[in-house]
């Protein structure tokens, strides 16, 4: 009875952690995107200085920052074997964000897109961007920056319809239209 007992046991605690295991690797995915998106959208716009935006650009009249509004997209993160958020030290995406300012539309908005790196083993996340410079391509800084596997996915990849709509009504939402 007790041999018994024990193998129903042994046999339940190897499901549990089955499960967990698989659960915590297929939730992976979309805890890289929440971390992605909730860095980015926490980052004040001042701090964005790429795609040639300066914070200038961005209307003063507001007593504080308008929010940013991000649609992501991952390509993958390192160690690739991770199964949960903690072991990932690096995320590479794409990013399109909006500056929400108070009724300004989308297609005026100030926006900061392409390409990035993500360094999880700081705090706040170090945001690498990838830009072109006088003496590099873009192709060939992505190429530069990114692994082979991620640098030819960003190079046809960027944000999913569904991703895209969704940016769109959430920046709508905080512009206030």
């Amino acid at each position: 009875m007790e041999v018994g007992l024990l193998a129903v046991s042994i046999g339940a605690v190897a499901l549990v952690t089955s499960t967990y295991s698989t659960t915590a690797s297929a939730d992976l995915p979309a805890q890289v995107l929440t971390q992605l998106r909730t860095t980015l959208e926490q980052t004040d716009p001042a701090l964005h200085h790429h795609a040639g935006h300066t914070a200038e650009q961005i209307s003063t009249e507001e007593a504080e920052n308008p929010p940013v509004i991000c649609g992501v997209h991952a390509y993958g993160h390192e160690p690739a074997q991770a199964t949960t958020l903690a072991d990932v030290h690096t995320i590479y995406g794409f990013h399109l964000c909006g500056i929400a300012e108070t009724q300004r539309p989308w297609d005026w908005a100030v926006k900061l897109a392409g390409p990035l790196i993500m360094d999880m083993t700081t705090q706040p996340p170090n945001i690498q961007v990838v830009e072109a410079t006088a003496e590099i391509s873009y192709v060939d800084r992505l190429r530069q920056m990114l692994p082979h596997k991620y640098a030819e996915l960003a190079l046809t990849e960027a944000l999913a319809a569904s991703e895209m709509a969704d940016l769109r009504r959430r920046y709508d939402s905080a512009a206030g239209l």
